[in-house]
């Protein structure tokens, strides 16, 4: 059974969402559909990721160590791997992306790919930017994209 929480973060409210072993959600908003989900009152995998979130948004954690199964393709969960190789702080073009997964014509497979990202910022798909340095679409809104990247970048430098 799928256990859930919301919580609230500098960027608006956040929805986390875990099996008994993973998590498998983590959304920017509160109106994620839960179907067959209960709140996770004591649930350890929530309450980690709450925890692990909290420490991001205060600047001390760069790394996150939770388990992860958000569903989605073979293709696309290599796109997120990938996605987790990306240093806290910096960003990467989708070709290059592409390039990193042997795959370098597939840059619009791969943002699709980051488009369907089911674990946002763990899963940190708003580290991949346009070729051109511009901050392209983001399922949370550009503003909340170009606000994570400008918080690493502080922390970085800090």
């Amino acid at each position: 059974m799928l256990a859930h929480t919301t919580l609230p973060s500098p960027v608006g409210p956040i929805t986390i969402v875990a099996s008994p072993d993973a998590v498998v959600a983590i959304h920017l908003g509160d109106d994620l559909p839960l179907p067959g989900s209960r709140p996770a009152d004591d649930h350890p995998i929530v309450a980690a990721a709450a925890a692990q979130l909290g420490e991001y948004f205060a600047g001390r954690r760069r790394d996150f160590d939770l388990p992860l199964a958000g569903a989605g393709t073979a293709f696309q969960r290599d796109v997120w791997r990938a996605l987790c190789a990306i240093p806290f702080g910096a960003t990467c073009g989708y070709g290059e992306l592409a390039a990193r997964l042997g795959r370098p014509s597939a840059a619009r497979a791969v943002g699709a790919a980051n488009g369907r990202n089911p674990i946002a910022i763990v899963v940190p798909c708003h580290r991949v930017i346009g070729k051109d340095g511009t901050l392209t679409g983001y399922a949370g809104g550009v503003a909340i994209k170009q606000w994570l990247l400008e918080h690493e970048a502080r922390i970085t430098r800090a």
